[in-house]
């Protein structure tokens, strides 16, 4: 888990923040939360059409936990999923979260 949450904070931008409590760890940017680590998974943000497309396609992918299932995917982590595939699942939720910035916050991101 710790490779992944140090794939998290080296985004632009990213913060990680404790909102309710101890646990579980929320990965922001520009105050909106991309990831959320649960004891062995990670909840993202997610193309509605992706996310039904990666929750056919892979036993380890779930709507998201607590969240908006629509929107949102619950991964277990130590899964069959390739290190690339997760990432590119947390560079998918982060882009989106990114997307639905300001201008000029996006601008400070580099992400203009």
């Amino acid at each position: 888990m710790e490779q992944v949450i140090a794939y998290c904070e080296r985004k632009p931008g990213a913060t990680g923040e404790y909102p309710f409590g101890p646990e579980p760890l929320v990965m922001k940017v520009g105050g909106k939360m991309f990831a959320l680590f649960g004891d062995d998974s990670i909840s993202l943000k997610c193309n509605p059409i992706i996310a039904q497309n990666l929750r056919e396609q892979h036993e380890a992918v779930k709507p998201g936990y607590h969240l908006n299932k629509k929107h949102w995917n619950t991964v277990s982590l130590g899964s069959s999923l390739s290190e690339e595939e997760l990432h590119a699942m947390i560079d998918h939720s982060y882009e989106l979260v990114v997307a639905g910035l300001t201008k000029t916050m996006r601008a400070q991101l580099g992400a203009v």
